[in-house]
């Protein structure tokens, strides 16, 4: 029998473990046996391993399938630098913006990056919306 003391509230208590059988230990406090009944154990639970990733997509001809941006249109195209989600747009179609203006907030990294026209001119096209996805050199707007 193993024997502790304890000590709750300032009340002094002996207490011996006895042996353990099928979760019922025998055990004496301050000289009172009693049986006590153990919480079992519960079986292990098992972990499903997360499935892999498929391989990427190939073609019929066994190259990968890559997305890629679109093909700028014209020198007053202003492209994507980096891939990200496109946060704001604070221009419109027919607006006059000078080179230093920001045309287009991309978030990028969990970092907001302002987009500058690059060049003066008039708004003709915008070719994205508010929180889509780019990849670097997608052609974002066009400037005249």
């Amino acid at each position: 029998m193993k024997e502790y003391k304890y000590k709750i509230n300032g009340n002094a208590y002996t207490v011996s473990v006895g042996d353990i059988e099928d979760n019922i230990a025998q055990v004496e406090v301050n000289g009172v046996p009693y049986k006590v009944e153990l919480e079992k154990k519960a079986a292990p639970v098992k972990v499903a391993s997360a499935p892999r990733p498929a391989a990427a997509p190939r073609t019929a001809t066994g190259e990968k399938v890559v997305a890629k941006p679109a093909v700028a249109a014209g020198p007053g195209a202003v492209k994507a630098p980096l891939p990200g989600v496109v946060m704001s747009i604070p221009v419109k179609v027919g607006d006059v913006v000078k080179a230093a203006d920001t045309v287009l907030v991309l978030e990028a990294m969990k970092m907001e990056n302002a987009i500058h026209a690059g060049r003066d001119g008039k708004i003709t096209a915008i070719s994205v919306a508010p929180g889509d996805s780019v990849l670097e050199g997608t052609v974002l707007l066009t400037i005249e």
